[in-house]
């Protein structure tokens, strides 16, 4: 408990120094803008996750010193989703003149009341503003914006009318929300994308969308229309809560063409599963059974609920003084788990705050040391228009890559499409997907739905950082589906041969068998692979292991769909290890390339799966081997006591020998390396110590000025027999609570 206090104070200490370092200068101010809303009665947590993430990136920045010594001040901006206050908003921010950059405001309604009202302002500002627009066109004229948002007319309605022609559809129709701006931009580029497919929309229907529902007459004529048309898939963009009215319209009149909606998820559960064809939707973050490996492993290494951040209370509801909101039962209550779908989406928007944040400081710090305000604000817009260029180079954030089309100022960021197919019952990746190219355009490529079902993993070693796994790799058997395609990421390389230590045994090609599915190709893999431990809490430590997989050439890219958790197998045979979860993460990583004749720099994207699991290591044995040993030396030490002050020899003979063999036990251990100390370490210095401090009390009780006053003898007596147990007692708490919080 002692080491642990110090260890704290001495991380305070150094947390002081730095942000001393960053409070030398003045505050760099930098506005992020908000929309809470008030017309659910639980909100779903995404402001939350905004202010905490983006909030714990600035103290990491401050900490660090801040940009060249000055510190970032977070200051947030709530419009509460009012275009009026979206504006207010926007001028407040203008005014400050310690203001460094902009981030936010996902709605391009209120983007477009802030463009029309502000926009000239924001351009002669020269600020950089790093919004969530998803309408580029608004900022089209404004060098200063950018947007972390995909481009409308170059990524989200070419993948969407792209994906449709692909898949077979030839009649292709729009019903959007009229006056949207979204709509308006989304469905204008679906026109464009969609003009060599038979002449375009077969119809392009807006309709007036009041308090979340279509007007009646909209809604009949909407379907008439749609029944003379004919079309075999509708993109519907009409909003979340809308669009249930729409598909009962539909299904009522006969209709049940392909839909391409906003969000399935938003959609309820008797809709989807009733609903009597597939149901499409382009997602980035909310994939099916893929989580984003960062965002889980930083999930994995904390308490639960300090990521759970969707269901609080919405006291300004209108529903609560109507009758409408309806109080949760705390007994119905479930333990906060972060990783339901509306939370999730929570983090990501959180995350990429936090993210944004992070690349401003970054690029600020690439100038001189001293810089004025205005000359900050143009290294950042440069480091956009370079570092962070698309196809130039990339911003690596705490959760995602980072980079932005030097025309559009746009996010290169590419959707998947998911399908709900009919009668499955679950959202998965749709079979054909895109990709973006060098030279910008999108390139067609395949979903790999594939499972690897671990047999062993065996023989870990920390030091060497490999562990030997042996596992089934099975894929659904489709066209280009195979093996060969696939590269184990994480593999051990043998140093003399240079070749992966892998062996691939193929169980089953495809085809008919009276044994085997016929749509599955199954291969067993045995072999070393790769990991990253952390050994801060050995021997209470839970650690991650992974099989990674990546295409092996670039030019023939994949996207990995799993199974269901539910339906893949859980029971593998574990060596000294307890399983505790699994689960498949994605990432997208870069390879930096620069060319060494023109020094032109670029980046080799890349996308990687991780089939992953979570095993926490058994600890009877180190109970029996060192817990139990050190508690019989320190008991034995204790004890030493209650022998009389004339034996001192005696006590100070067997607490020495005590102390000698809490070092013999440590030496006899296997040594771990591990860059900062475990909780073994910390145990052991803990043991020193209190035997150390026996040792100085014995000696106390003997020396002629001590021993001579009764009240300093009582007081020592007092800290041996009373002070030593408790403080043995807080740390068994403290290692008892160890145990509770690493999973």
């Amino acid at each position: 408990v002692s080491l642990v206090a110090a260890g704290s104070l001495s991380a305070q200490s150094a947390r002081a120094v730095d942000n001393a370092e960053a409070a030398s200068g003045p505050p760099l101010t930098v506005a992020v803008f908000v929309s809470s809303r008030n017309d659910q009665c639980y909100d779903d947590g995404r402001i939350a996750a905004i202010k905490r993430l983006a909030l714990a990136e600035q103290h990491r920045i401050n900490a660090s010193g801040g940009v060249h010594g000055r510190p970032l001040d977070l200051k947030f901006l709530d419009d509460q989703r009012d275009e009026a206050k979206s504006v207010a908003n926007m001028r407040s921010a203008l005014s400050d003149p310690t203001l460094l950059s902009m981030i936010g405001l996902s709605s391009s309604t209120r983007g477009k009341a802030v463009f029309d009202s502000v926009g000239p302002e924001i351009d002669a500002s020269k600020v950089p503003y790093i919004s969530d627009i998803s309408v580029s066109s608004l900022f089209a004229g404004y060098a200063n914006v950018y947007t972390t948002r995909a481009s409308q007319d170059e990524v989200r309605a070419p993948v969407m009318a792209g994906f449709t022609r692909a898949i077979g559809y030839q009649r292709p129709a729009l019903v959007g929300r009229a006056g949207a701006v979204y709509v308006e931009a989304l469905g204008d580029g679906l026109k464009r994308s969609n003009g060599g497919n038979g002449g375009g929309l077969v119809a392009d229907l807006r309709v007036t969308v009041d308090d979340n529902a279509i007007a009646d007459d909209g809604l009949s004529q909407m379907v008439q229309t749609l029944r003379e048309a004919n079309p075999d898939i509708v993109y519907v963009l009409v909003g979340s809560r809308s669009t249930p009215q729409l598909i009962k319209a539909l299904t009522a009149a006969g209709m049940s063409p392909a839909l391409f909606v906003w969000r399935i998820s938003s959609l309820p559960d008797d809709i989807i599963s009733g609903y009597p064809n597939a149901i499409y939707e382009l997602a980035w973050e909310d994939l099916p059974e893929v989580y984003n490996n960062r965002i889980r492993k930083r999930i994995a290494k904390d308490d639960a609920a300090q990521w759970t951040f969707e269901g609080e209370k919405v006291a300004s509801a209108p529903g609560w003084s109507n009758g409408d909101c309806k109080a949760r039962d705390k007994s119905d209550e479930l333990p906060a788990d972060p990783l339901i779908s509306d939370n999730l989406r929570a983090i990501t928007t959180g995350a990429q705050y936090a993210d944004m944040v992070a690349l401003v400081a970054a690029a600020a710090r690439e100038s001189p040391r001293g810089a004025d305000i205005r000359d900050l604000r143009a290294t950042i817009l440069k480091q956009l228009q370079t570092s962070y260029s698309a196809g130039t180079g990339a911003f690596k954030g705490s959760f995602e890559n980072w980079s932005f089309d030097a025309k559009t100022r746009t996010a290169t960021r590419m959707p998947f499409v998911v399908i709900q197919p009919q009668g499955l019952g679950r959202k998965q990746l749709a079979p054909i997907q895109f990709v973006r190219t060098r030279d910008g355009s999108l390139a067609q490529t395949a979903t790999l739905y594939l499972d690897v079902d671990m047999i062993k993993a065996h023989r870990i070693n920390e030091n060497e950082q490999s562990f030997f796994a042996e596992f089934y790799l099975s894929m659904r058997a489709s066209d280009g589906a195979s093996l060969d395609k696939i590269e184990f990421a994480n593999a051990y390389i043998d140093p003399v041969s240079s070749r992966r230590q892998l062996t691939i045994e193929s169980i089953h090609a495809g085809g008919k068998s009276v044994a085997y599915p016929e749509a599955m190709k199954i291969y067993k893999v045995s072999g070393r692979f790769l990991f990253d431990p952390e050994l801060r809490d050995y021997p209470l430590d839970t650690q991650l292991f992974t099989i990674d997989l990546q295409p092996k050439s670039g030019d023939a890219p994949f996207i990995i769909q799993p199974p269901p958790l539910q339906l893949r197998d859980r029971t593998m045979a574990t060596d000294g290890w307890e399983p505790v979860a699994q689960y498949v993460g994605t990432d997208e990583d870069f390879v930096p390339v620069v060319d060494a004749f023109t020094h032109s720099p670029s980046v080799v994207p890349f996308y990687k799966a991780s089939f992953s699991w979570t095993l926490k290591r058994q600890t009877t044995d180190y109970i029996f081997r060192v817990v139990v040993p050190l508690a019989f030396i320190l008991i034995v030490a204790y004890l030493s006591i209650f022998i009389p002050r004339s034996n001192f020899e005696a006590i100070v003979t067997i607490q020495v020998t005590a102390l000698l063999s809490a070092v013999a036990l440590y030496l006899a251990l296997p040594a771990l390396e591990s860059d900062s100390a475990t909780l073994s370490d910390r145990m052991f210095v803990f043991v020193y110590m209190l035997v150390a401090v026996m040792i100085a009390i014995s000696i106390l009780r003997v020396n002629k000025l001590v021993a001579s006053r009764n009240w300093i003898i009582w007081i020592l007596d007092t800290l041996h027999v009373v002070g030593i147990p408790i403080l043995v007692a807080l740390a068994g708490l403290y290692v008892y609570g160890k145990s509770l919080t690493v999973a």
